[in-house]
């Protein structure tokens, strides 16, 4: 039996790596193109709620607007009643297609974008549905507040609860 020598093993590892880089390479891209404001299929989006989406396992927290909470974290039974209609009416938009997603900077503290210590580990991003921000159709028919992010200040007091 004949062992490699060092060259083969050598030679070996720089293919191994080489193809392990041009892969992570093309995943980039294939992300990048996605994020970049390249069209995006309905199909390729999950709505979690009203103003968070998850394409594959990245999740992105639109900016621009909040829309109310569900579960435990409402605060009272209207917000949960509408944190659905805003889920429900993303997923409508999203089902309508023409999409594009971007990237936007999260303004959180430095280092920290992506991480828990910025919007619980989301990205952050503009969704558009027909050249048009799903942020602004959201406020416009009443499913969202506007909300502008910063990682420094408390967190606004919303309206839900107090809605007819």
């Amino acid at each position: 039996m004949k062992f490699p020598s060092d060259y083969e093993r050598a030679r070996d590892a720089l293919i191994v790596a080489g193809l392990a880089v041009l892969g992570v390479f093309l995943i980039f891209i294939i992300l990048l193109s996605q994020v970049r404001g390249e069209p995006i299929a309905p199909a390729a989006i999950h709505v979690i709620d009203g103003d968070t989406i998850a394409v594959g396992t990245v999740h992105y927290r639109l900016v621009g607007f909040d829309t109310p909470e569900a579960g435990e974290r409402a605060r009272c039974p209207a917000e949960r009643m509408l944190s659905t209609l805003a889920t429900q009416r993303l997923r409508q938009i999203v089902a309508g297609g023409g999409l594009d997603l971007q990237e936007v900077d999260c303004r959180c503290r430095p280092g920290t974008a992506g991480t828990l210590r910025c919007n619980h580990g989301r990205l952050c991003g503009r969704l558009t549905a027909n050249g048009q921000d799903v942020g602004e159709t959201l406020l416009a028919e009443g499913y969202a507040q506007p909300y502008a992010y910063d990682p420094d200040a408390p967190r606004p007091p919303d309206s839900w609860c107090g809605r007819p």
